[in-house]
């Protein structure tokens, strides 16, 4: 009689074991686990602050301003036709024989489901990838090409056009585009 009663309080300890371990990991998990209170980085990646963005009042989002491809980006789907069209209307309206600036530099943007591009965020590097200034015509010219709306189109996210974060990372050698990524 001893022992039935011994393996039955055993038994329901190790069953309240296991529920316990298994609470603590979904509080963990949905409580703990997204607080970014004292995190040095508050926000989701592909997040831009859409209050301090550039032309963050141009377009207005769709879907109660839901976005898409958060982690890395629309990427190659997102061009409007193709990387090598997008390539061509750079090499049309981008003139950089007469800028002298090496560098990166980068566009972080949304684009609306109508395919609008804005909220842009920047980013200037020198070829070290270190942050700097670079020739501020420059970058107008590149950011007046990128964030014309005939280079982007609208992507579907469950059979519905949406909103997604889309960036492109311009490689500079003597004021000359010679890569474009994604």
């Amino acid at each position: 009689m001893k022992k039935r009663v011994k393996i039955v309080l055993f038994s329901v300890l190790g069953i309240v074991l296991i529920l316990g371990v298994f609470a603590g990991y979904f509080y963990f998990k949905f409580k703990n686990a997204y607080d970014t209170t004292d995190k040095p980085y508050k926000n989701y990646i592909g997040y831009i602050n859409q209050e301090k963005a550039l032309l963050n009042d141009a377009y207005t989002l769709c879907d109660e301003g839901a976005i898409y491809h958060t982690y890395n980006g629309a990427g190659l789907n997102a061009y409007n036709g193709t990387k090598r069209q997008f390539r061509r209307n750079l090499a049309e309206d981008y003139k950089g024989d007469f800028f002298s600036d090496s560098g990166y530099l980068n566009f972080r943007f949304l684009v609306n489901c109508d395919g609008n591009p804005g909220w842009f965020e920047i980013i200037q590097m020198n070829l070290d990838l270190e942050e700097t200034e670079l020739d501020p015509k420059m970058v107008d010219s590149l950011f007046s090409f990128t964030a014309l709306s005939k280079n982007w189109k609208p992507l579907e996210f469950k059979q519905e056009p949406g909103n997604y974060y889309m960036y492109v990372s311009y490689r500079i050698e003597n004021g000359k585009v010679v890569e474009i990524l994604p």
